[in-house]
């Protein structure tokens, strides 16, 4: 079975920083090629795609609202992504999901959530960033 687990959310002041940890078991790729992928959800609003990284080569793409203040990585030995945050601001504030995507187009990696549709995604974590 398919495990992500989000961790590392919390609330912080406008400007400061957190760090994402999405921690992925029972996954196994058939084709040495999958991308993951960071996304938030506000309230009332679609998730949409925040960062992602591609197996393929370790390359990775940001929202334009994201580039320069987020950073996403991932240490392979602990099947760990990250997505570091720095500069945060009140419009960040949502739950964050990762979701990983066997196969994907690309690379790039893929920030549309409809291109991951194995459908693997963890429970999110919530960020909250007051102003």
């Amino acid at each position: 079975e398919v495990q992500l687990v989000e961790s590392g959310g919390g609330l912080v002041q406008a400007g400061g920083s957190l760090r994402l940890s999405c921690a992925i078991s029972g996954f196994a790729s058939r084709y040495d090629d999958y991308a993951i992928g960071w996304f938030r959800q506000a309230p009332g609003k679609e998730r949409e795609g925040v960062a992602c990284m591609s197996s393929v080569d370790g390359s990775t793409d940001y929202t334009d609202s994201a580039k320069g203040r987020f950073i996403v990585s991932s240490d392979n030995a602990k099947n760990t992504l990250y997505l570091q945050m720095n500069n945060l601001k009140p419009e960040d504030t949502a739950v964050y999901y990762c979701a990983v995507q066997d196969n994907p187009p690309g690379p790039p990696c893929p920030l549309d959530k409809y291109y991951y549709t194995d459908n693997f995604w963890g429970q999110g974590t919530q960020v909250t960033v007051s102003s």
